[in-house]
């Protein structure tokens, strides 16, 4: 992918629609606008013209188009952007006119992005949290994704950072400047104590990423117990449609089973599994142990029985249910757990009201700073080196070689948080990403 190229795509989704949005980026950006409409507007101001094939002269369309002058545009060059009727035939024929053009090409997944982080408009951050918005699929996740393409991480690494660099100042003017009369004795404790105030908030950050990496995946609930304890009819009932097989025959379910839904604004991926019990069936005994193995990592576990026998240890944190309560001689109150019945409704509007709550408090508040093992990763490294210059200087250690580690655990520390915005060389963590966004964006 050169950046001498000028690429093009449709940026606005599956046709038909009602209007086309076809962007141009590059230095050919200008005599595409020229080409088509025989002028190119003033930069910013949309312009209704004729769009027609050259040479021919042929009526392609007739729309709005916009002429953005780099650096000032979204991608931080020359931008045109196109406003079509969202016809099949209307696009393809303006596609194929710039496919023909010198230097043009269609663009790859992500490359509009890759060129405005290349070009200084997103740092990797940002990127990233573009990248969870169009995925975003409920609320709590495009409030967290909206919050990272805003740039709130960014910023908040750029504050973290210069607190760092002012602190590292402070321990190299003690090593370059130790003699001068008009250098204060002790810059070293100064910058000891900021670089502590930083290792608490980079710790409280780090400490809330697994809710913004929940957040960002969802919610996982297993749906767990013996066999025919009415798991299979629960998951139907909440996805609200027959998405698992149900059969009084024990062991019909043999994999997991996932549905994904939204409640209280959080994506929540429901999972039936296979009824844990002792069999000699080889591909039930897979089921159970794959059972058992996503039980153990899930959010939330709902153990079902139909006598409410209590889940077994490895599972003591999940939330106790007894099914089939309509065919129970337990009178009401009698049993403290909860009692439902999947095939009635009964009890089911007070368990999900239940993982309503688990839901709302996972994705309620403000959203998390670090949304992904990457970010997480970096900030951890970034904390290790602080933890380590901390410690450093408890230690005692005197003479300037003491203050000379001090000073390159601090440069490692802000390194780190180069890293976690994508400051640093960080191509190979770029081709992933962008691989996943799409088309035109």
């Amino acid at each position: 992918m050169r950046s001498s190229d000028t690429i093009f795509a449709l940026s606005s989704g599956r046709l038909p629609s009602g209007v086309a949005l076809v962007r141009i980026s590059g230095p050919s950006a200008r005599a595409a606008a020229q080409a088509l409409a025989g002028t190119v507007p003033a930069p910013r101001h949309a312009t209704y013209t004729i769009l027609r094939a050259p040479p021919t002269g042929e009526a392609l369309d007739r729309g709005l188009i916009l002429f953005f002058e780099g650096p000032r545009s979204a991608t931080g060059e020359d931008l045109l952007e196109l406003h079509l009727h969202g016809g099949r035939a209307v696009v393809a024929a303006v596609l194929s006119t710039l496919s023909g053009l010198d230097g043009f090409r269609p663009a790859q997944p992500g490359e509009f992005t890759r060129r405005a982080h290349a070009n200084g408009k997103m740092d990797l951050a940002e990127v990233e949290g573009l990248g969870d918005l169009i995925a975003a699929e409920s609320e709590a996740q495009r409030r967290q994704a909206l919050a990272q393409a805003s740039g709130v991480l960014s910023r908040r690494v750029s504050g973290w950072r210069a607190r760092l660099i002012r602190a590292l100042a402070l321990v190299e003017a003690t090593i370059d400047f130790s003699d001068e009369d008009d250098v204060p004795e002790d810059l070293t404790g100064p910058a000891l104590l900021e670089t502590g105030l930083l290792r608490e908030e980079l710790a409280a950050a780090l400490a809330d990423s697994a809710r913004g990496e929940m957040v960002r995946d969802g919610l996982s609930i297993a749906i767990a117990g013996p066999p025919n304890a009415g798991k299979s009819t629960l998951l139907n009932r909440l996805a609200g449609r027959e998405a698992a097989i149900v059969s009084h025959r024990p062991g019909t379910t043999r994999d997991l089973l996932e549905v994904h839904l939204e409640l209280a604004g959080q994506a929540v991926t429901l999972i039936d599994t296979a009824g844990l019990r002792e069999t000699d069936d080889e591909v039930e005994a897979e089921g159970i142990r794959r059972a058992r193995a996503r039980a153990a990592s899930a959010d939330l576990v709902l153990w079902l029985s139909e006598e409410g026998a209590p889940p077994p240890p490895e599972l003591a944190q999940a939330l106790a249910v007894r099914t089939k309560a309509d065919q129970a001689e337990t009178g009401p109150g009698e049993d403290e757990r909860l009692a439902i019945s999947a095939a009635t409704g009964q009890g089911i509007d007070e368990l999900i009201a239940l993982i309503e709550a688990r839901a709302a408090e996972l994705g309620g508040g403000e959203p998390a700073l670090i949304t992904r093992e990457r970010q997480r990763l970096a900030l951890k490294d970034a904390l290790a080196h602080l933890d380590r210059a901390l410690a450093r200087a408890d230690g005692g250690g005197e003479g300037l070689l003491a203050e000379d580690l001090l000073a390159e655990d601090l440069r490692l520390a802000a390194r780190a948080l180069d890293a976690l915005v994508g400051r640093v060389d960080m191509e190979d963590v770029l081709d992933a990403l962008f691989r996943t966004f799409c088309i035109g964006k």
